[in-house]
């Protein structure tokens, strides 16, 4: 694992969608930034045009990161992820794709390598780009309206204060795996936190 690993968080440009749902991958790449540059100097996340990101690079946990963030909207999220992959030379083993999924409840966190998009907009864009999908993906639990036509207001909304609270909970657990997954030790990271996240209310 000597290459740079690349983690990408998913989500919508601009403040108008800051704290929106949709914006899941978003606070997972802002809090682990937060967490490893905590003091550090000029660590700021950096605009780069020609991949369509935001980006940070750093070491984190002993390895070299790229933290992105796509300056593009959700459903142009593959050009991005493309732009980053081919930039970097990123192969799927080393990249990590975070996002909202309406399928988990608020406080819920799947850590999984490959599958399908989900129906999520962002990941289905990303299959058209990538030619290899058997890349990581952390699923952010949060929630389902209940109605498929609600789904789009809902997502683009802010979550109710408990529910911001779990999801946040569930990043912070997340975050806590993730030098095992830096590691290699994907095993270990996806049992410590599916276990972690376990709960009667789930």
């Amino acid at each position: 694992m000597s290459e740079i690993f690349l983690i990408v968080g998913l989500g919508n440009p601009g403040s108008k969608y800051s704290q929106t749902r949709h914006n899941a991958g978003f606070w997972f790449l802002d809090t682990l930034h937060k967490e490893v540059c905590a003091g550090a100097v000029d660590a700021r996340f950096r605009l780069q045009a020609k991949v369509s990101a935001d980006i940070y690079r750093g070491r984190i946990h002993g390895k070299d990161c790229i933290l992105a963030k796509p300056t593009v909207f959700m459903n142009h999220s593959g050009q991005a992820v493309r732009a980053l992959v081919d930039y970097y030379r990123v192969s799927a083993d080393s990249l990590l794709v975070a996002y909202d999924d309406l399928d988990l409840p608020p406080g819920t966190i799947r850590l999984k390598k490959g599958g399908g998009h989900g129906g999520h907009n962002g990941m289905r864009d990303i299959f058209r780009h990538l030619d290899d999908t058997d890349f990581l993906r952390l699923r952010i639990g949060i929630g389902h309206p209940g109605f498929k036509d609600a789904v789009t207001g809902y997502v683009l909304s802010r979550p109710t204060a408990d529910q911001e609270q779990q999801i946040m909970h569930s990043i912070g657990d997340a975050i806590a795996v993730m030098p095992d997954l830096l590691a290699g030790n994907t095993s270990k990271a996806t049992k410590d936190l599916h276990t972690g996240d376990e709960s009667p209310a789930n």
